[in-house]
Order: C-alpha cells, then structure tokens, then sequence
C-alpha cells in the first residue's frame, strides 16, 4: 500500500474500519519501532478522510527467537 511518505507493510479493511500495520524484526525484545513509524509517516493521512475508523497496529518480531515481542494498537480516528 503505497504512500506519499512510504510504503504500508499490510492494510486492511473490515467493515467499518481499516487496519494498518507495520512489521519491524528487532534484536531481543519490542522498541516501540513499528508504531513510531506509523505514527512518524501519518500513514493514515490516506484513509483519514473516509467515514472509517482507522487503527495503526505495530508488530515486532525477535531476530533471535522468531516470535512476535512487540505489538502496539492505537486508533487514529
């Protein structure tokens, strides 16, 4: 999903809201690091002006054990 300032890893539209997620591999455990560009790149500027409520999901996966370590939601509108 293509944007002004980057390129959404996943979008996704259920019903009423639309989902956009951002993957990051860290080291060890979550930095906050997927949501913070979410947030950073207003990657929600796109869907903002629909009738939609639109929530930034930030998910981490550890280098080292392969598993999720971070996952972060916020809705934006």
């Amino acid at each position: 999903d293509v944007t002004s300032t980057g390129r959404i890893d996943m979008t996704v539209f259920y019903g009423d809201r639309v989902y956009i997620m951002e993957f990051k591999v860290v080291e060890l455990e979550g930095e906050e690091k997927a949501i913070s560009q979410l947030k950073e790149k207003r990657y929600w500027d796109k869907y903002a002006n629909g009738s939609r409520m639109v929530y930034l999901l930030g998910i981490e996966f550890s280098r080292e054990s392969r598993n999720i370590v971070g996952f972060d939601v916020e809705e934006v509108r």
